[in-house]
């Protein structure tokens, strides 16, 4: 019986990952339990059970008294006379170990017993998924989907369910059952039926942890992702800057003709994804932020956080983007309350001095020309309602 007890702890440590201390405490615990509802009472018994062989010692710590007249109470006394039997040591007013035989133990107690253990392991194996799990929070990791409950999704973690809310979800992806998708682990909490796991697919990390698994460079800290700015399932601006001046922080995250980002595009379901590069110069990086458009001239105010950018008048839808997404993007990206002008629109302001601008910003450098897109919005703040023309 020791044999096949250590052999059912070795599985159960190993499949569940459970530890053998934490079991041979839920077979301790068990049996005191057996004993309260044997004796009645348990405040004076002991189990001790041998770690390496299993041997288990069940025992009643008892008072020796005079005779069996002076008892008391059976579960807490013993007369002298009962004492030598079991020790010829024994004395009045000793503490006496009365060995307990479990197999006296009626139908119930056993039941009881055997119930605690299982309710130790219950509580275990919730424990470790939790702590698993509430180490991955924070983190993207693989599922598969196992069916739509209402508009939210189940998915299949691997020890655990997760849900991924309507909010959560990108607009327009459907999935099927048994499909595998990445998720990042929004929050995990602790419930008295599991863990409870929400994920999503819209928050702007989950393109940061892509990136940091497909981009060595990424991943060993040569290269590093200094801000990033999403619209879920539309596009994604990152901007990135290297340590090492002999690699190209962009060129390390688009990989060998694109590979690297194209494998990031299609887990997202084509969301387009523009890589720029940072730059400490506030100017420089918002100049990098609304590419691919051409920017004339940046006026930028570190102290208020807002930008003034002068484009070519072909260039003004291009920079401000289909409903003022790229400026959207970029403001998000840098920090800044971007106001985007055209050259004729500049000129034409009231107190404008085309050199002011010149010559607040002369490092720039051009970009290549992008498609024209139908024009809209000739100014963009962040957070306001951009308007077609």
């Amino acid at each position: 019986m020791n044999k096949e007890l250590m052999e059912a702890l070795d599985i159960l440590e190993k499949e569940k990952e459970i530890s053998k201390e934490t079991l041979f405490e839920a077979i301790e615990n068990s049996l005191v339990t057996a004993c309260k509802n044997h004796f009645g009472k348990a405040d004076n018994i002991k189990v001790e059970i041998n770690r390496e062989t299993c041997d288990f010692l069940c025992y009643a710590e008892k008072e020796v008294v005079e005779t069996k007249d002076d008892v008391e109470d059976d579960c807490l006394q013993i007369a002298l006379e009962d004492a030598k039997e079991i020790s010829s040591k024994a004395e009045v007013g000793e503490i006496l170990h009365v060995e307990i035989k479990s197999k006296e133990f009626g139908r119930i107690a056993t039941m009881n017993a055997k119930n605690v253990i299982l309710q130790k392991i219950r509580e275990e194996e919730r424990s470790v998924i939790y702590n698993q799990y509430y180490e991955k929070e924070k983190d993207v990791v693989t599922g598969v989907v196992q069916r739509y409950v209402g508009r939210n999704i189940s998915i299949n973690l691997g020890k655990a369910d997760a849900m991924l809310s309507e909010s959560e979800q990108v607009k327009g992806e459907v999935f099927k059952p048994t499909e595998r998708i990445r998720v990042y682990i929004l929050e995990v909490k602790n419930t008295p039926k599991g863990p409870h796991i929400n994920v999503s697919r819209t928050h702007p990390e989950l393109v940061k942890r892509l990136f940091e698994a497909e981009v060595t460079e990424i991943k060993d800290g040569t290269v590093e992702i200094k801000s990033i700015a999403r619209e879920a399932g539309s596009r994604t601006k990152i901007a990135v800057w290297s340590n090492n001046p002999n690699v190209d922080a962009v060129g390390a995250c688009v990989g060998l003709n694109g590979a690297r980002v194209n494998a990031i595009v299609e887990e997202l379901r084509g969301e387009k994804i523009d890589i720029v590069n940072w730059d400490e110069n506030p100017g420089n990086l918002i100049q990098n932020a609304l590419s691919p458009a051409k920017i004339v001239a940046v006026f930028a105010d570190p102290d208020e956080k807002t930008a003034k950018v002068v484009v070519p008048d072909y260039q003004l839808s291009l920079a401000i983007g289909k409903e003022g997404q790229n400026a959207r993007l970029a403001a998000r990206l840098t920090g800044y309350k971007i106001d985007i002008k055209s050259e004729t629109q500049a000129k034409d302001a009231p107190g404008f001095r085309y050199e002011d601008y010149v010559d607040e910003y002369e490092d720039y450098e051009d970009y290549e020309d992008g498609a024209y897109e139908e024009g809209y919005e000739e100014s963009y703040e962040e957070g306001a309602d951009v308007e077609n023309e």
